[in-house]
């Protein structure tokens, strides 16, 4: 499979190992309104993140293999973008500045999203897969530390699908097909969740508008490393 660009790997990013069972008992207990931003910034950061994603997957699909392929992908896109337009419409009705809002996270958006383009296809949609399946629920549950009374909604906008993740299909054949790129997968699903985490990370804030230490932030990634796992599993790839 041809590479659009040449590698430009991070170092690896050590993954944080699960917790015990009292520890992930203790996510529950972690107090998201000490966490989350304000809706504004929660907004802006979530719409460009998803406006990502559909960018991102629109260029996979110009460079999917088959129509089959480009349709799936087109699939998984257009989810992306039907977030990014509800979450820019939610904006646009409680900002007087849409356009403030969004244009800090402009450069984290691309920035994020040129890293899940360094590499083959079938590593940019594991990439799309592990980051947006991590993010969605991610910020699915720190809208619930949001104020008001609308953070359930939010929290449906973004949360995953009951459905099964398109591109999910499109990797079991491919490692069907190619089993020997099940191991290049697998480190680069490790790699990229380092880098999913940090963008994670720099949502939270606390009163004192300060980074939260490891020890308060650890906790709300306990079941979101276990839902990667399992996603990464159920691929036969190693988390």
């Amino acid at each position: 499979m041809a590479r659009w660009f040449a590698r430009r790997r991070r170092p690896g990013t050590q993954t944080p190992r699960l917790r015990s069972r009292e520890d992930a008992v203790q996510a529950t207990r972690v107090d998201l309104h000490e966490l989350a931003p304000s809706t504004a910034d929660y907004l802006g950061q979530v719409a460009q993140l998803q406006l990502g994603f559909f960018m991102t997957l629109s260029f996979a699909v110009e460079h999917a293999p088959n129509d089959a392929d480009r349709e799936t992908v087109a699939e998984a896109a257009a989810t992306a973008l039907r977030k990014h337009q509800a979450l820019l419409a939610w904006l646009r009705r409680t900002s007087d500045d849409p356009g403030a809002v969004l244009e800090p996270y402009a450069r984290t958006r691309d920035e994020f999203q040129a890293i899940l383009r360094t590499g083959t296809w079938d590593e940019l949609l594991l990439g799309v897969l592990v980051a947006r399946g991590f993010l969605d629920e991610f910020f699915a549950q720190l809208a619930r530390g949001l104020d008001g009374a609308d953070a359930r909604d939010l929290a449906a906008i973004v949360a995953p699908g009951p459905e099964e993740d398109p591109l999910v299909g499109i990797l079991h054949r491919v490692i069907a097909a190619h089993p020997e790129r099940a191991s290049t997968l697998a480190m680069w699903g490790r790699r990229l969740l380092g880098d999913t985490m940090l963008v994670a990370r720099s949502a939270l804030v606390t009163e004192s508008k300060a980074l939260p230490d490891d020890a308060r932030v650890e906790p709300v990634y306990t079941e979101l490393i276990a839902n990667h796992t399992r996603r990464m599993d159920a691929l036969g790839l190693t988390a």
